[in-house]
């Protein structure tokens, strides 16, 4: 069952934490509809371990036929692998950055996503949906190169792709985060590998200051929720030091390590 993260008379916004089994060894991802006016988007739909329950979760909610966009931070495997499965479902465009234009087509079978994609300037914009809209939102390098969050000025939830991430289980991401502190442990190890540098993480703070925002919801574990939590976020990824601010010539060695044996197969 999606997590409601919002609902009045014409708005929703569902969040679906635990569509992956906790048997898998993949990632716990989290899949996103949001609904207007009787249209909608999902938002970063995921890979094919979880096309099908959140297909079948999604109509529980909402007719696949009236669905006008699939929107994506970015065009790694956890986020659009199901790219072909969901462009065979429905008539939804794909909305991405321009600089992942040519490369999403691998997702899917020949000429399949012609006519089916809205490239996004590095600029961003706002996306009509329904009788609202969503603003696409510069991210660029918080951690793809070519990378948007998605902010929904009805619920004010400001959707952060793997900025804001914790690495949980799919019940535990249904726990919004109201105290950061004891939260960061579960934070810092993913932040200080995949965001690119500390630079990147003040201006795109900088920016998001400047909405009003109830929730920020990643694409992976726990919303952060309340003023005081979201604004020790802001305070946090200001002054991370991550990426490339941790590398130097130690860490570009000419390897000496053989590569150990594949893991056993789980049985």
């Amino acid at each position: 069952m999606p997590a409601e993260l919002y609902r009045d008379d014409h708005h929703a916004c569902y969040m679906f934490s635990d569509l992956i089994d906790e048997g898998e060894d993949a990632v716990q991802a989290n899949q996103f509809l949001i609904i207007d006016h009787d249209r909608g988007a999902i938002i970063d739909p995921g890979g094919n371990i979880a096309f099908n329950e959140l297909f079948l979760g999604m109509t529980r909610h909402f007719s696949p036929q009236k669905l006008s966009y699939l929107v994506a931070s970015h065009a790694d495997p956890d986020i659009i692998a199901s790219l072909d499965r969901w462009l065979t479902s429905t008539s939804a465009q794909l909305v991405i950055s321009r600089v992942w234009e040519r490369f999403v087509p691998h997702f899917a079978k020949s000429g399949k996503t012609q006519e089916r994609m809205i490239p996004v300037s590095d600029a961003g914009g706002r996306l009509p949906l329904g009788e609202s809209e969503l603003w696409i939102l510069p991210a660029h390098f918080l951690h793809a190169e070519g990378n948007f969050h998605f902010y929904d000025p009805v619920s004010r939830i400001l959707f952060t792709g793997d900025l804001g991430v914790s690495m949980t289980t799919g019940a535990q991401a249904l726990r919004p985060v109201r105290e950061l502190q004891p939260h960061l442990p579960l934070m810092e190890g993913f932040h200080r590998r995949y965001m690119v540098s500390n630079k990147v993480l003040r201006l795109w703070a900088k920016m998001a200051r400047q909405l009003e925002i109830s929730m920020l919801v990643p694409q992976h574990g726990a919303p952060i929720t309340g003023a005081q939590a979201i604004a020790d976020f802001f305070d946090w990824v200001e002054s991370l030091q991550c990426g490339i601010d941790l590398f130097d010539q130690s860490n570009y060695q000419l390897p000496t390590a053989a590569i150990g044996a594949l893991r056993p197969a789980r049985r």
